[in-house]
């Protein structure tokens, strides 16, 4: 060890350098830990309504009226669901700032440092969020969840990502698949872990929505915190045994030249992937906030076994079915958005990226047409199908992205120009749920019947898909002139700590055996996830 590495810190990426007998496989556990904890973003629904039912005995004329500026301050008043579940756009406005503000950083400060102070960030955000609850006091819980729970999110989301692809140069869809393939499956396992803890903590009829937050947080603290040490960087040329890059076409996508942080998103081929993510994004959380209820209006009655679409003139246990079967749904949708997000992004490593964003658009404009007509039809089962695929093909375009931009832009400071990237998701989780209810309420007011309301809104949000598919074709090599020299190179590697290595050190360096080790890390990660898949299929079990 140099004097240099000695003497920096325990977080310092030059401390995380791996050895000889290091094994490559034990860093997707290391992400997924991460992204499974930042992953219960998507599961926080679970939240707003114990959330609105927090106090007994409040002045219902005083609180008719109040306003939501009015609710972050009142401590005699129940909340709303509306001023509640603004939680949820703040956390992935939040997620895309950070992102873009933080990524530059994160290159030359290493996945171990990132990944504890989002460690710190999400869990420390979540207990201080609960605390705001305890006291009633909801800019506090939107400052610990939604803010600095945010940043943490940020910071999660974008440390694996850069390190994933140059441990994998023969296989980055499937590592960063591996990684935000968590994101997409934390709610499955913290979403029930919640409603349990909840039901635990009830105090006299009041849900326990505080003792729960801080508790999640804690435990959100420690599986971060040991995904965040697990991490290891490849020493500068590594390369996995036996493989041997493929010559570098002119006309092709992949390049072996990097491109800088500063240049990067200045390029005509950042903002068509931008725009790429951005409808893919859109179109998806369309879906998503629409497929349940949608399901129950257009389905209705039909989903047990009566005649005519809709839940007018049903009794309460036979609405309670039907909804029992749109949660089956929803967690079947948990489940397609999760595991899509592996198998597209391993897919890409052999269809291509640009080849295999073409299919998300493709066949999505395809299937966001038929969704309307397969409702009119009364085929609940192909309904459900599609929206899976529809579904799967949302997660699987988060996780195709980061080795999308790998190719283009090399992998030097890929982390980094994702991270800028990302402010597309923030963009569509903002404005596509603002967009989704105004298309709503606009044809409400108008007269639309109710169940024509989504076939238009399908059909819109099938038009941004074209947009996506315009941009996706758009996507060319990078110009020459925007790489970066071998002198810039140089020197980025030097603020990243990568000392240079001859052939006989990368050759040796992390070749050691997966071990006793690498079984006890995937099983810390994969016996969660797989209980989580197991809850959402028995959720799905109802609509059989």
């Amino acid at each position: 060890m140099s004097d240099t590495t000695a003497d920096a810190g325990i977080l310092a990426r030059e401390r995380i350098i791996a050895g000889p007998k290091f094994n490559r496989w034990l860093v997707p556990p290391a992400a997924l830990a991460i992204h499974l904890s930042i992953g219960m973003a998507y599961g926080f629904s679970v939240f707003w309504l114990p959330m609105t039912k927090l106090l007994s005995g409040t002045d219902a004329a005083a609180c008719a009226n109040l306003g939501f500026f009015a609710q972050m301050f009142t401590s005699t008043c129940n909340w709303t669901v509306p001023a509640v579940n603004h939680i949820f756009e703040t956390f992935i406005a939040v997620l895309g700032i950070s992102a873009f503000i933080w990524g530059g950083w994160l290159e030359h400060a290493g996945p171990r440092k990132a990944g504890f102070y989002a460690a710190l960030c999400w869990g420390g955000g979540l207990v201080l969020g609960g605390i705001g609850v305890s006291i009633h006091q909801l800019w506090l819980v939107y400052l610990g969840c939604g803010l600095i729970g945010g940043i943490g999110q940020g910071l999660g989301y974008i440390t694996p990502v850069s390190t994933l692809i140059k441990w994998f140069p023969d296989r980055r869809g499937l590592a960063t698949g591996f990684a935000i393939m968590g994101f997409g499956g934390g709610a499955m396992i913290g979403a029930p872990i919640a409603v349990k803890l909840m039901s635990v903590f009830s105090v006299g009829g009041v849900s326990g929505v505080p003792a729960t937050l801080m508790v999640m947080g804690a435990i959100y603290l420690v599986a971060m915190s040991l995904g965040a040490f697990g991490f290891r960087v490849p020493p500068n040329g590594w390369k996995p045994a036996g493989w041997v890059p493929k010559p570098e076409k002119s006309t092709g996508l992949i390049s072996s030249h990097h491109v800088h942080l500063s240049r990067a998103w200045r390029t005509p081929q950042f903002w068509m992937v931008w725009i790429v993510l951005c409808m893919n994004v859109t179109a998806g959380i369309g879906v998503l906030s629409m497929a349940s209820p949608m399901f129950q209006d257009v389905f209705g009655g039909e989903l047990l076994g009566l005649k005519g679409s809709g839940t007018a003139g049903l009794s309460v246990e036979q609405k309670a079915a039907i909804a029992a079967a749109a949660a089956g749904l929803v967690g079947l949708i948990s489940l397609f958005n999760s595991v899509g997000r592996l198998a597209w992004a391993s897919a890409s490593d052999y269809l291509g990226r640009k080849a295999t964003y073409f299919v998300f658009f493709v066949l999505g404009i395809v299937l966001y047409c038929t969704l309307p007509t397969l409702g009119h039809m009364g085929l609940a089962a192909l309904f459900v199908v599609t929206v899976c695929v529809v579904m799967s093909m949302y997660g699987g375009g988060f996780a195709t992205v980061p080795a999308y931009l790998a190719d283009l832009f090399g992998t030097q400071m890929v982390g980094a120009i994702h991270g800028r990237l990302l402010t597309a998701w923030s963009v569509a989780g903002v404005a596509g749920p603002m967009l989704i209810a105004s298309l709503r309420q606009t044809q409400l007011d108008a007269g639309v019947a109710n169940t024509l309301v989504y076939d238009r809104t399908l059909y819109i949000l099938a038009g941004l898909l074209l947009v996506g598919l315009i941009a996706n074709a758009m996507v060319r090599p990078v110009n020459a002139k925007y790489h970066m020299t071998e002198a810039e190179l140089a020197h980025e590697r030097s603020l990243q700590h990568e000392a240079s290595s001859d052939e006989a050190q990368q050759a040796a360096a992390a070749r050691g055996p997966f071990g006793v080790i690498g079984v006890l890390a995937w099983l810390a990660v994969g016996i969660p996830f797989l209980i989580g898949v197991y809850i959402a299929l028995a959720k799905a079990a109802a609509l059989f």
